[in-house]
């Protein structure tokens, strides 16, 4: 399968609404965003690996405050993988409600079915030092 224009923009824009979507509080839309057995992996944020859509609306609401108030994404990179497949990276910066913020690189697996595109599996890799940097 090649990726139409279609295609490329309907992922985009999937990724884009993550941000939209926690931002809001919406934790209710997320099978717009992911597949119901979703893997969460924020290990490198020290938060282990959340399966399932219920699993992260749980550890959503128990950040409370800790939760970012933006995610912003940027520099979407998607390639194909196999039939109905594809595999995104991005970068995010999340904003912190005390002006603090980091970044992140989001590295996605997106599948097609029934339902439209859909991450499948999301790992969030934290950025800590710069380029050059020991």
């Amino acid at each position: 399968m090649a990726l139409t224009a279609e295609d490329r923009t309907a992922i985009t824009e999937l990724i884009s609404l993550h941000g939209h979507l926690i931002d809001g509080g919406e934790l209710d839309r997320m099978h717009e965003l992911f597949t119901a057995d979703v893997t969460y992996d924020v290990t490198d944020l020290g938060g282990g690996s959340i399966e399932g859509l219920a699993a992260f609306r749980d550890a959503a609401l128990a950040m409370g405050e800790m939760n970012p108030v933006g995610h912003h994404v940027t520099n979407i990179v998607l390639t194909e993988l196999a039939d109905n497949q594809v595999r995104a990276r991005s970068k995010g910066i999340g904003i912190k409600s005390d002006g603090t913020s980091g970044s992140v690189t989001y590295e996605d697996t997106i599948l097609h079915g029934d339902q439209g595109w859909r991450i499948s599996h999301r790992k969030i890799l934290a950025r800590r030092t710069p380029l050059g940097a020991k």
